[in-house]
């Protein structure tokens, strides 16, 4: 391949004769040009086309490529300048290298400066996958970043004719010998990924979990979810939990509004209808209660004591459903009493058969 190249250079500087020293001068010379040109002109003109279009992101590509197109060609027209020189086997070998690895970083760098860009563009919430959005980001940034990190490691060895066969089975074995380490962590750490993009639940819903905690969610990481109960204690669940539990979202659904429900027992005999028009005044009255969905009234069932109401309310949010439970209860208390409606408690009737002897 270095024959071939240095024949097709060679007659195409034959005008030169055998002044291998002027030829090399006037590649490099040549590449320089070739790549203030392509700067210049082709980039910019790249550059006022991709503006008449919708997209953003080719901007910036176009942008970032400017300065590792013109490193790219330089590193050519030295290759080429090499190759006239006619050099000795092993002086051409250790330059071929260096110019290798010189090409390799400069396209590492452009990728480590586009990566970030890229994922911003991906987390956009109009267009964004399901997978990629702002809270994922960073871990998508960081997995790329590593991936084009160890493939430049990789190139740049074989640049130099380094085997890396022996480094890279050394690594999946070391890999395998992490990945069983921590395995709790790669198991919170994929959790937490499908968390956030499948979004069960975001900040601020309440939610409760398939062990009995209920509260607010006001943190949700790679590793771990935060919960804040009503009595301002914070709980950490871990994400393998949170993702193999059953969560009720009480702030899911199409709107936030939550359903309260306020049973209460009234004795037998007593007018049904008249116990349905106080708990529905109860709710009319309570500022808290929504107008819509309007409360309802239910008779559940014949109790072994009384007749089972219950009082359905929808409130605006999850949160306030211990507050108004606590008022709905002492207004029906207070209007029960003020009607004389009589709500029944569990009475015994002892008979005595006989008296003992005196």
């Amino acid at each position: 391949m270095l024959d071939e190249t240095q024949s097709i250079i060679e007659s195409s500087l034959a005008f030169l004769g055998d002044n291998h020293l002027l030829a090399a001068i006037l590649i490099i010379f040549s590449s320089f040009v070739i790549a203030w040109l392509m700067s210049r002109y082709v980039i910019t003109l790249l550059e006022k086309l991709a503006s008449k279009t919708k997209w953003h992101l080719d901007d910036r590509l176009i942008g970032e490529l400017r300065r590792p197109l013109f490193n790219t060609v330089l590193i050519l027209g030295l290759a080429s300048a090499t190759v006239i020189l006619r050099l000795p086997e092993g002086v051409q070998s250790t330059i071929t290298s260096v110019l290798q690895t010189l090409a390799i970083l400069v396209w590492t760098l452009f990728a480590l400066r586009f990566i970030p860009v890229l994922m911003r563009r991906l987390a956009v919430p109009d267009r964004a996958p399901a997978v990629v959005n702002s809270q994922t980001v960073p871990l998508f940034q960081n997995v790329t970043n590593i991936a084009v990190l160890v493939l430049s490691v990789y190139y740049i060895f074989s640049s130099w004719h380094v085997d890396m066969t022996a480094w890279l089975a050394s690594a999946g074995i070391m890999g395998i010998a992490v990945a069983f380490a921590a395995k709790d962590t790669l198991a919170n750490l994929f959790s937490g990924v499908f968390i956030l993009a499948d979004r069960p639940y975001e900040i601020g819903n309440f939610v409760v979990l398939g062990t009995g905690e209920r509260g607010e969610v006001t943190h949700i990481g790679m590793r771990s979810t935060r919960l804040l109960t009503r009595d301002d204690i914070e709980i950490t669940v871990p994400n393998s939990i949170m993702g193999n539990t059953t969560i009720v979202n009480e702030s899911g659904g199409p709107h936030e509004k939550f359903r309260i429900r306020v049973q209460v027992g009234v004795a037998y005999g007593t007018d049904i209808d008249e116990v349905r028009e106080t708990l529905l005044a109860v709710a009319a009255r309570e500022e808290y209660v929504c107008d819509e969905p309007e409360p309802r009234v239910r008779f559940r069932r014949f109790g072994a004591s009384g007749l089972d109401f219950e009082l359905l309310c929808w409130i605006d949010e999850p949160v306030l459903s211990g507050r108004v439970i606590d008022i709905l209860n002492s207004s029906v208390y207070k209007q029960f009493q003020a009607s004389r409606i009589e709500i029944p408690y569990a009475k015994r009737d002892i008979y005595v058969k006989e008296l003992p002897p005196s």
